[in-house]
């Protein structure tokens, strides 16, 4: 069988959550069924590290799919050549569009729908092109890959998906997260932030990952305490966010916030496991890989009781209502003041993260792709 798929998101040095399933999975997948060919469409040339096997044809596809005209563009007219060229028997994109010109079966995996629940986060392009194509999308596809039940009911309350179109796999985290050993931690330490502990913060920025509140939650946090924690806020900016650069230069404290921007992944795994606790409070999230990074590598959670993250967490965090300020700052007291709650949350998310494998993510990824195959 010919096997199709959209790897335009695998960029070297700049995966995201997307990237990140994109590449665990197919990477996998790819040597696991060598008797199957695999045809990867990229939109630009692409780095020889993700052709992952012999039985891998890779293939750049123009127009470069970076707006939403090029998306429809690519999607619609330069995939349905490329998959006719290739003779494909099964297109799989993994980052939630779909073609709308496609006759050979179509597997679409579905992350989340935050333009639906808040479009005022997003360019008013992008909540529109969002809006318009995802239910176009999913009523297309043949079947449907969401990475978590939140985002499966997700998909039935806002769409109508019915839940036996549509097949779970969660994401997890990569191997090499885990515990550091005290002297590495304090490496990490005096090359960040001047020896002191801190908290860290890992995600793209953009309004539903709520750094606004971290950081006013981190002011009354030090304002409180007088400690000497730091705050590392790891990712790029999105686009201007007028409100973050506000609550940033009114800060008390902003000199003990450090901005690294986006990390090799060597660097954000000793960084993750370095960190007093992490903090994921997004308003709305659709899993929330970092969650898990952290719990495998050591660390507690402090995270958003919301959309998906308390079905990723259980009970190996703290839960904060993410709208509020004071919640967010009572959690950091607690973990940084309390040492036996710090190692019961860390023993807690140690478990925790055993439940979440890029093995099993896989294998469950294929077999949806079976399924959708023989449909």
């Amino acid at each position: 069988m010919k096997i199709a798929v959209n790897t335009r998101l695998l960029l070297k040095g700049k995966l995201d959550g997307i990237g990140w399933f994109t590449y665990e999975n197919f990477n996998r997948i790819t040597q696991r069924h060598p008797e199957h060919e695999f045809h990867f469409f990229f939109d630009r040339p692409f780095d020889p590290e993700f052709v992952f096997a012999e039985n891998v044809v890779p293939h750049v596809i123009h127009p470069q799919a970076r707006h939403p005209i090029l998306y429809r563009i690519w999607f619609d007219y330069a995939v349905p050549r490329a998959v006719r060229k290739c003779g494909a028997d099964l297109f799989v994109s993994p980052d939630m569009i779909g073609s709308l010109k496609l006759s050979i079966p179509q597997l679409l995996v579905v992350h989340d729908l935050n333009f639906e629940h808040y479009p005022n986060d997003l360019t008013p392009s992008a909540s529109k092109f969002w809006r318009k194509r995802t239910p176009l999308s999913t009523n297309k596809a043949d079947r449907i890959v969401a990475v978590s039940e939140f985002t499966k009911r997700d998909l039935k309350n806002c769409y109508g998906i019915e839940p036996t179109k549509v097949d779970v796999v969660h994401n997890a985290a990569g191997e090499m997260y885990r515990p550091l050993p005290d002297h590495e931690q304090l490496a990490v330490r005096a090359s960040y932030t001047n020896n002191n502990l801190f908290f860290i913060f890992v995600s793209s920025i953009h309004p539903r990952k709520n750094l606004q509140r971290v950081l006013l939650a981190f002011d009354e946090f030090k304002k409180l305490h007088r400690t000497a924690h730091k705050l590392v806020v790891v990712g790029k900016k999105f686009w201007d966010f007028p409100e973050l650069d506000q609550i940033y230069d009114a800060m008390a404290f902003k000199s003990d916030v450090v901005f690294t921007g986006r990390l090799e992944q060597d660097e954000l795994v000793r960084l993750t496991a370095s960190a007093t606790a992490s903090l994921y409070v997004s308003y709305y999230e659709g899993f929330g890989i970092p969650v898990v990074e952290a719990m495998q590598s050591g660390t507690p959670v402090i995270y958003a009781n919301a959309s998906a993250l308390p079905e990723v967490t259980g009970e190996a965090g703290l839960a904060v209502d993410p709208f509020s300020v004071s919640e967010i700052m009572n959690a950091m007291t607690k973990i940084a003041m309390n040492s036996d709650l710090r190692n019961d949350l860390i023993a807690k998310g140690l478990n925790r993260a055993k439940d979440f494998s890029w093995d099993h993510s896989s294998e469950l990824l294929w077999q949806s792709m079976m399924n959708c195959r023989k449909k």
